[in-house]
């Protein structure tokens, strides 16, 4: 699981929500609250944290770290399967998941709660940060409607860029490329100087999701690019071919680091703090691991470039991290009041402060420095597909991703690969006519 997926839902509130009952066993209030996470880089801070709560309510807390993700994951999905969950977790992949967890019994509602008291914690949050973890009415995945989960932190994907490079290639540094054909024309200079003009983790397949999403939706608009989830619109629209034939022009311009279609975030990561790269394309996470490979690198951060003047530009956002409450612990109202103070100013300013994440408390984010603040500026232009009315098929997106890789490395045209995902997509749909047909006859046989 990459780190744009990140979910922590933590909320607490002094009402009771569904909650077990006051009295409970003496044996049962003396073990620690256990939280599950997947955050190496905040595990010092937590245990911190932990710490602070207990010294101030008496209650103890404690973090259970589970890493990589993948290993998180399998530790979810097999407690689940044995009601061993802890008091507070966080679940990672698409909504789909989360889903099946809320109605499978595993997640508290939280809606009251957030409601209580004229909305009063629900107003402390980035509205886009509770976005992620909310059902609407009509869904696709029967969840009732409501929030879920509460955000630790926000996030986003934008670009970041080398100030003395930019200034060495004959730009202003504190006035960025805002335009396409300027962006394709700093990469051009930066190719003629022997320099990488852009380098991002495009081996890791979310990223360049992230990136043609983003010029999607900025070309075209939310709801075209539903009209072709829905199978409406065609990916061999004009619209679809041009946001494509974006990656041929980065392609062409020269500006691509050598390989990129190979290079994990990390390395991308690398390579941009080590000062060999003018942009990269990355998250909000950026700045913390930046700030540890080199504190003194010398940079800026920017919305991808417009390619047309009169739309306005989006880019991936949302909750960075979020907790859930354990529905079936007997300890519910204790997991609540612990993620109320976790969400509070106070505790939000100081994992801003250990870790580098823009706190999803607005007031906690009032003041941040730098980088930070450019990222936490753009919160209201982000989008996320999960927030759709509609979900594209994984294999859709998977054979439109691999895609733009062949396009990158000039395998393929922009045309070929809208010819070969709508394929993709005209299968897909012709398997879930055959299996709806298939439950019908079934149906009909009973």
């Amino acid at each position: 699981m990459k780190a744009s997926r990140r979910f922590l839902a933590l909320f607490g509130s002094a009402l009771m929500v569904g909650a077990a009952g006051c009295g409970k066993p003496a044996a049962l209030a003396a073990q620690p609250l256990r939280v599950w996470h997947w955050m190496t880089d905040r595990e010092a801070a937590f245990d911190e944290l932990a710490k602070r709560y207990q010294q101030e309510t008496g209650t103890r807390v404690r973090f259970e770290l589970y890493a990589p993700s993948d290993i998180y994951v399998q530790k979810v999905r097999a407690a689940a399967q044995t009601d061993g969950l802890p008091e507070v977790y966080g679940v990672l992949g698409e909504l789909r998941d989360l889903a099946s967890f809320i109605n499978a019994g595993h997640v508290l509602p939280l809606e009251a709660a957030m409601s209580a008291n004229g909305n009063a914690w629900r107003s402390i949050f980035f509205p886009k940060a509770l976005e992620v973890n909310t059902f609407a009415r009509e869904n696709p995945y029967g969840v009732a409607p409501g929030i879920y989960g509460v955000p630790l932190d926000v996030m986003n994907v934008q670009l970041f860029y080398n100030k003395p490079l930019l200034a060495k290639l004959g730009f202003d540094p504190n006035q960025p490329p805002d335009t396409w054909e300027a962006f394709l024309d700093a990469g051009r200079r930066a190719a003629a100087e022997r320099l990488i003009g852009f380098v991002s983790g495009w081996a890791e397949l979310w990223l360049i999701d992230c990136f043609a999403t983003d010029y999607a939706i900025h070309e075209m608009g939310v709801k075209k690019v539903e009209a072709t989830y829905r199978g409406k619109v065609p990916y061999t629209d004009p619209d679809w071919v041009r946001v494509l034939g974006r990656f041929a022009e980065l392609r062409d311009s020269g500006m691509l680091a050598e390989g990129i279609v190979t290079i994990g975030n990390k390395r991308a990561e690398q390579l941009f703090a080590n000062g060999q790269a003018l942009f990269t394309f990355n998250g909000t996470w950026g700045v913390n691991v930046y700030q540890s490979m080199n504190p003194d690198l010398e940079y800026g951060v920017v919305m991808p470039p417009r390619t047309d003047p009169k739309r306005p530009m989006v880019t991936w956002g949302g909750a960075g991290s979020s907790f859930f409450v354990n529905a079936k612990s007997p300890r519910r109202d204790e997991a609540i009041a612990f993620l109320t103070w976790l969400t509070a100013e106070p505790q939000q300013r100081y994992l801003t402060e250990a870790t580098q994440n823009i706190p999803a408390n607005r007031a906690a984010a009032a003041d941040l420095p730098g980088p930070l603040a450019a990222f936490a500026d753009d919160m209201d232009q982000t989008v996320h597909p999960r927030l759709f009315s509609v979900q594209e098929e994984s294999t859709v997106i998977e054979a439109f991703d691999k895609g733009i890789q062949s396009i990158l490395i000039g395998e393929q045209t922009p045309e070929e690969v809208a010819a070969r995902v709508q394929q993709t997509k005209q299968h897909e749909a012709r398997q879930r006519a055959a299996r709806a047909a298939r439950q019908e006859q079934g149906h009909v046989v009973d």
